[in-house]
Formats: structure tokens, sequence, C-alpha cells
């Protein structure tokens, strides 16, 4: 496994990560969970992405990742670079959502009890707070750094002018920002436009995220099929959606006819494109089980893609370059200014607020997370007290999150 430097750092990164947003949650299976960590050391693979929210249900992914290294894995912790985050809703009130010292801070205190750690590698804020200076947010990063609870402070999902800004603040306390986080891949490169760039500006390091689209760049998808194992037939997968694969159909077959032409996998395609980047540290799996991962890290230390197919890819049908994020399921445009980008959410929260605030259910789920993480829950990955079975609980949040597409995608 070939190693990139993080920008202008010490800390080495795989150019394959391993990401566990919606494979290590409490409905997926143990087994599969503890092998695809093995494997990943075996393969060279030492960061491990999470957060607070990971699962499903919230917290059960740092949950079970915390079991599998105290079980098994803890003699290898010196080998591995893991990271969390902290900034989507996690538990109810005030301060269990967005930026706030308060809510960062407890936040990650929570992942560091139920992955059973001492520190982690990495703390992310894991989207920018509209209405909390970001001065604040920055601030818990630096307390976070300086307590030794992390060793580096990273964003994710920050439009260009609020990465900027941070990026200052950061270096003005010494801590200065070692990673980005973003979603890059050959269905949306709206980061080219924006936080590509700015990050290679920075000298900064990139770690991307959905580098096939969720599963649109494998191929399982071709010809209209929605084989019943696949994401976009999950419940709990509110961003890949039928009509969204219906949607880049089209593109999809002709990346897949210019990966056969070259003899290779759509899969291998989509991710050695991302690592032709040389703004791109590392780029961000989800594999479900080991075929997954094998297939995945088979990318890492290829030879570059030949001009004649880097050509005939930027010649087919392009995704609209529009950069965006994504608040509480509106699109809004990262070219805008920060003041822009701040109004839309205020006003986006605002209405919330009129509709009767978040949904009750989907905060008890959270609440659960947090009894997990402050040892009030019965000792089992996903039962607390006056909590609903796993199976239960999962079907509320996985109709819930449907509803609502919370949060900054």
């Amino acid at each position: 496994m070939p190693y990139r430097r993080c920008g202008r750092s010490g800390v080495l990164l795989p150019e394959i990560s391993l990401g566990l947003w919606h494979n290590f949650g409490s409905g997926d299976d143990p087994a599969a969970c503890r092998a695809m960590i093995a494997e990943s050391l075996e393969l060279g693979i030492c960061h491990f992405d999470l957060a607070d929210n990971y699962g499903p249900p919230p917290g059960s992914a740092e949950q079970r990742f915390g079991e599998l290294l105290a079980q098994d894995f803890g003699a290898h912790r010196d080998e591995m670079f893991i990271s969390t985050k902290a900034g989507h809703l996690m538990w109810p009130g005030p301060y269990g959502d967005w930026g706030s010292r308060k809510h960062l801070l407890a936040g990650l205190d929570q992942s560091l009890r139920r992955m059973k750690l001492d520190y982690v590698d990495v703390f992310y804020s894991h989207r920018p707070d509209p209405e909390t200076p970001i001065e604040e947010t920055v601030g818990a990063l630096v307390q976070a750094v300086r307590s030794g609870k992390a060793l580096y402070a990273g964003l994710s999902k920050y439009p260009p002018e609020l990465f900027h800004r941070a990026c200052d603040l950061l270096a003005e306390e010494k801590v200065p920002c070692l990673i980005h986080q973003y979603r890059y891949n050959l269905l949306d490169r709206s980061c080219e436009t924006g936080m590509l760039p700015a990050t290679e500006q920075r000298q900064i390091g990139s770690i991307v995220f959905s580098p096939l689209a969720q599963g649109m760049l494998t191929g399982k998808y071709l010809g209209g099929l929605l084989p019943a194992d696949s994401r976009a037939q999950r419940a709990d997968s509110p961003f890949l959606t039928v009509e969204r694969v219906a949607g880049d159909a089209a593109r999809v077959a002709r990346l897949a006819e210019l990966a056969a032409e070259a003899g290779i996998s759509l899969t291998q395609l989509a991710l050695r494109w991302l690592l032709s980047k040389p703004a791109v540290t590392s780029v961000l799996i989800g594999a479900r089980n080991v075929r997954q991962l094998r297939d995945c890290a088979a990318a890492a230390g290829q030879e570059a893609l030949p001009d004649d197919l880097l050509a005939a890819i930027e010649n087919s049908p392009r995704p609209e370059m529009s950069a965006h994020l994504r608040i509480q399921g509106e699109r809004v445009s990262t070219r805008v200014s920060e003041r822009a980008y701040q109004d839309t959410a205020k006003n986006i929260r605002t209405r919330q607020k009129t509709q009767g605030g978040r949904d009750p259910a989907y905060l008890e789920a959270c609440g659960a997370a947090r009894a997990t993480a402050s040892g009030e829950s019965s000792g089992e990955m996903s039962v607390c007290p006056g909590q609903p079975a796993p199976e239960e609980r999962n079907r509320e949040i996985d109709a819930i999150r449907r509803k609502r597409s919370g949060g900054l995608e």
C-alpha cells in the first residue's frame, strides 16, 4: 500500500482508507466488521475514519469499532490512524447539534468513551455551523488538540471561504488544519471549482469520500438493475435513491464502456482516476465486506491511467458543475459568500423551529447513543433502558432520515 504525505505535516496516509459510515452499525455482521479491520491492516490500510453519528443508529459504529479494538486489535493501536467527527445531531436540547464548543467537546468525550480510546489521531468539525462564530468552533478544535484528546484538527464539508477563514484561525493558534474531507467522484466533480484548489493552495491534505458514488460506480446498477442487497434498496440510505440511480444511468453507462475498453473494472477506473489527482491524499471507501475491500485496495499503487483514457473521460457526459452543499436536504452553492451561506442555513433552521423542531423519535434514538457513551446502557450495543429493540429502532430512524435527509450531506 503506497502512502502519501498529508499536506505539509509528518502524517502519511494510505492511498485507500476505510470509512465506517454505513457499514459498521448495529445491523451489520460483527464477524464481517472484524474481518474488514483485520484485512485492512494486512493490506496496509491503517486509516479508519469514523464520526459520532455513524451507524446506524448514531454512535453504533464507534461502539462496535471500540469493542473490536479492545478485543482483538488493541496491540495495533499505534499502527492505526483513527479519526472521528462531531457536528451533526446526536442528542436532544440546544447542545446536541452543530458547532458550539459545548457540543464539539462533549461529542469528542462521548466518542472516546464509545471507542475506549484515550485520544483520536484527528478530530474534525463535521460541518460548518451558520449560527456559531467560526472562532468558537475553531477554538473547540484547538482545545481538543491541546488537551491531548486529539493529535490533529480537521475540517469536513466546509465551503471554500469558511475553510480559508478556519485555516487562518487554526494557524494563529499554532494548531494547523491537517486535512479537509469532502465528496469527490466521477459523478460529482463540484469540488474542482472550490475545495480541491483551496486545499492545494493551502498545502493541506485532502481525503475524499463517496468515491464510488455510493455504489453507482461499481457497475451494480448498470441497465437499471437494483440488487436486493444494494445501498439504493436499503432503508437507511437516504442519499442514494432509485431516482438518483436513474438520473445518472447514462453517465455511468458511458464510464463503464470506457473502463471495459481499457480492460479494467468500473470500480478501478473510478478509484484510479481520483488517485491520479495530485491534490488527493487519500480516497475513503465504504466497503461492506472483505471482497469489496480487496477490490478497492487493488487500485492503490497502479500506474497512471493513459492519457487517451483520461481525455475520453473528460469528453464523456459531465455532471452538473454547480458546487453545492446540502443543509437539511436543501442545496446551497459553495461559491456563494459566507453571509449568503449563513443566511440560507438560518432560514432552514427557522423553518424547522416553526414546524415544531426536530423529530422527537430521531432525538430519542440519538439519546440512546449518548446513553451508551455515558455508560447508562444495558451493556448491549444497541439497547438502552426504555429503548425499542435494535431492529425496531433502526426502522424508525430509517424512516425519519428518509423524510428529513438530515444534516449537511
